[in-house]
């Protein structure tokens, strides 16, 4: 598919999806959306991939929502336009392989939002971060209620949301809502590193560990532990764990599929 908004390629087994609107700022307008619905159900699964990578293109990440759009919108209307959101990003939430997120700039409301449902998160030294909803009179609408407080904590979700604060990079690690900041010029690749890192493991071992950690968060400790068994018990199932053990055993580096 050819996108107008979207920019994917892919390299030694990982994607890198970019947002190509930077005149403005790479919002999120039902154009850019619906691409990356098409992008999220379609490429995106291609089963020979072993990470993503989510960026912005020029200024900002995403600076938000189109709120030009969003200004004519009714009840019915903004209720259509958060779902469709929520969906996309519960979407990319829950493909199998791990997504990061290289946040080059702003992160603003569905911006923020996005760099949430990722797994990992990199930011350049330039980047923002914030949900300013309330100052324009709405909440978050794509789920940035749910994982805010899932990522640095209640209390500290709440203080963000209801002041619409804003906060750089160095803020933002130290809340544990990036992983790594690091410089401008320097972002790509250092997510790409780690993305690869993450592509040289068993990329089955990856998924079911992933699969572990989303699906234990939402169950009591008991049931969780028995989802990692299982999940545990299927890797001796496959050529992975004896490819991986075996080189192990043998001081080599395992080949895995």
């Amino acid at each position: 598919m050819d996108y107008s908004r979207l920019k994917w390629h892919v390299e030694d087994k990982i994607g890198v999806l970019t947002l190509n609107s930077p005149e403005t700022l790479n919002a999120l307008d039902s154009i850019i959306l619906n691409e990356l619905e098409a992008w999220v159900d379609g490429p995106a699964q291609e089963e020979t991939l072993r990470a993503i990578v989510i960026t912005g293109e020029g200024k900002a990440f995403v600076a938000g929502a189109d709120i030009k759009e969003m200004l004519s919108l009714d009840a019915q209307g903004a209720k259509k336009f958060g779902m469709l959101g929520s969906t996309i990003f519960r979407k990319i939430e829950k493909l199998s392989i791990p997504v990061l997120a290289a946040v080059n700039g702003f992160a603003l409301g569905g911006g923020c939002e996005l760099a949430l449902c990722c797994d990992i998160r990199l930011a350049s030294k330039r980047a923002k971060f914030g949900q300013p909803e309330v100052g324009l009179g709405i909440t978050p609408g794509f789920s940035g209620t749910l994982r805010l407080p899932r990522v640095v904590g209640v209390a500290k979700a709440k203080e963000l949301i209801y002041t619409a604060k804003i906060v750089g990079a160095d803020e933002a690690l130290s809340l544990g809502l990036v992983n790594h900041v690091v410089e401008p010029e320097e972002l790509l690749e250092k997510t790409m590193q780690m993305a690869r890192q993450i592509a040289g493991n068993s990329g089955s071992a990856v998924s079911k560990s992933k699969a572990a950690i989303d699906r234990g968060l939402d169950m009591d400790i008991d049931n969780a532990i028995l989802v990692e068994n299982d999940l545990f018990a299927l890797c001796f199932a496959q050529d992975d764990q004896k490819e991986g053990m075996q080189a192990f055993v043998n001081k080599k580096k395992p080949a895995f599929k």
